[in-house]
Formats: C-alpha cells, structure tokens, sequence
C-alpha cells in the first residue's frame, strides 16, 4: 500500500508547475515564521528541498536573517544515518550528493540534542501527524533518536494530505505540519 501511496503522491508532486510550488511554498514558509515553535528554535534542521518537493529555500534565507543556526542532513549511506551539519551559503556549502539529494559538504557537525526544530519533509502526511517518507527510513531513525528533544514539523502542500496513512512501530509522527493552508498540531 506504501509503495501503490508513493507513486501516486510523487506523480501530484510531479504535475504542480515550478511557479505554483514556489507561490505555496512561499505562503506555507510564512505561516511558519509566525508560530511559536519557529520564533523559539534557535538551531534549526531543515531539508534542502528536490525539485518536486515544498521549497525549503525560503524557510533557510529567513532562518539567517533571523540569526537562527542553519543544519542541513548530511546522508551516511553505508551507516543509514543523517548527520545534522551546520550550513551559513547554500552555494558554497552544499551540493548534490547521491541520488541527486543535496546535502551539506562542509560545516560543523551540531549535536542532535541541541536541535529545536526538524523541518521534515514527506511525500505524504496525515490528519494524524503519519508522514510518508521515500522509504529509506532515515527521519524515522533521527527523529526517534532519545537524544531529540525539539519539534518535527512537516513542511508540505495541501495536495500531499491523504485521508490516513498506514503506520508501523518505526515510523515517527511529526508534532505539527505546516502547508499553505493550515497549520495542524498533533499530540506528540
């Protein structure tokens, strides 16, 4: 069922012009400036985004401005684990790495333990907080790390929101999605 949910998310994702995802992602980024859980988090993690995916960009360029350290996931394949490394350009410090995902090349790493806010990406979500990642599991890992203590919130368009989604004993629910729409919290 995952894998049947994935593909036809993907092919929404994939009919959404460049123009329109960049419009949403822009709105959804500025309800998010607004809510206490952004002006709180001083260290914040954020995906950079894939081509079809809500556009993290604006999220990050406000981020600087408003003097908030900047991670982005470094990827460890053979390990399976993201590591959360400090990004300050998004030219000089990050590239596309495997799989075409853009990740940090250089930087400091930053303890998990210090991250107030994990902007976390989906192809999916749920009106439960169930994310439907592109199965690798790799958020699921970090987020259920006992070292994390700040909030996942979900960053997406209205049109990635499924009615529900199944879930496992491994998957990790986000505390709150943000999409152009609404802003939704879930019980954590």
């Amino acid at each position: 069922m995952k894998k049947e949910l994935r593909s036809k998310l993907r092919s929404v994702l994939g009919g959404i012009s460049p123009e329109d995802l960049r419009r949403t992602s822009q709105i959804a980024a500025e309800a998010l400036f607004k809510e206490p859980e952004y002006r709180r988090a001083e260290i914040m993690m954020i995906y950079l985004s894939l081509p079809h995916e809500a556009d993290t960009t604006p999220i990050v360029l406000q981020a600087w401005q408003d003097r908030k350290k900047v991670v982005a996931p470094q990827v460890s394949w053979e390990s399976r684990q993201m590591i959360p490394v400090e990004i300050r350009d998004l030219n000089e410090d990050v590239a596309d790495g495997q799989y075409g995902i853009r990740q940090p090349i250089r930087g400091m790493p930053i303890p998990i333990e210090l991250i107030d806010l994990v902007i976390v990406p989906g192809l999916g979500f749920d009106p439960f907080g169930n994310r439907l990642g592109r199965g690798r599991g790799f958020y699921d890992r970090f987020l259920g790390n006992p070292g994390f203590k700040g909030v996942a919130c979900g960053f997406a368009l209205e049109n990635q929101l499924v009615e529900s989604l199944p879930s496992g004993p491994h998957d990790v629910k986000v505390r709150m999605l943000v999409t152009e729409r609404k802003i939704r919290r879930f019980d954590p």
